[in-house]
């Protein structure tokens, strides 16, 4: 079967990254009936180099955009890697996005919404979603951002 997400994202010249490993004691993903919980993903590239710093110190809202859309890769790897099919994804019902920021930094919606409009860019409206932006003091390895999220999925 033709897994038409995944089509989206060749056409949008974007590469899905292998789905990340934990690196802790925690899963990478939970399936309840027909909710996806995908744990933390982190600004890591689909090179595997990261994307690390604090936004309003090191790094400028556009890095922090492309950041907060390299977590949305890893979330779709996740998700792919829990469902075999990206086009299994109903909906993205929320994404809760961490910012690694200044003390004085308050642009935190503006880098989310790098990860905000990729969900939409591959689809659609299926990746309109609601969504939290929070600004943190540090987060896991320095990476500059880091996302969650919730998505309703078909079944099998």
């Amino acid at each position: 079967m033709t897994d038409a997400v995944l089509a989206r994202l060749d056409a949008l010249n974007l590469k899905l990254p292998a789905a990340p490993a934990p690196v802790a004691n925690y899963v990478p993903y939970l399936l309840t009936g027909d909710l996806l919980f995908i744990s933390g993903q982190v600004s890591k590239a689909p090179d595997g180099s990261l994307l690390a710093g604090k936004l309003g110190a090191d790094l400028t809202v556009e890095q922090g955009q492309e950041a907060a859309r390299f977590c949305a890769l890893n979330i779709l790897a996740q998700a792919h890697a829990a469902l075999g099919r990206l086009d299994r994804i109903q909906q993205v019902i929320k994404l809760n996005g961490f910012v690694n920021a200044s003390p004085d930094f308050s642009d935190h919606p503006l880098v989310i919404n790098g990860a905000s409009d990729l969900m939409v860019e591959v689809l659609g409206e299926a990746g309109r979603h609601t969504r939290a932006a929070l600004g943190v003091s540090g987060l896991p390895v320095g990476c500059a951002v880091e996302i969650d999220a919730i998505l309703q999925v078909t079944a099998d």
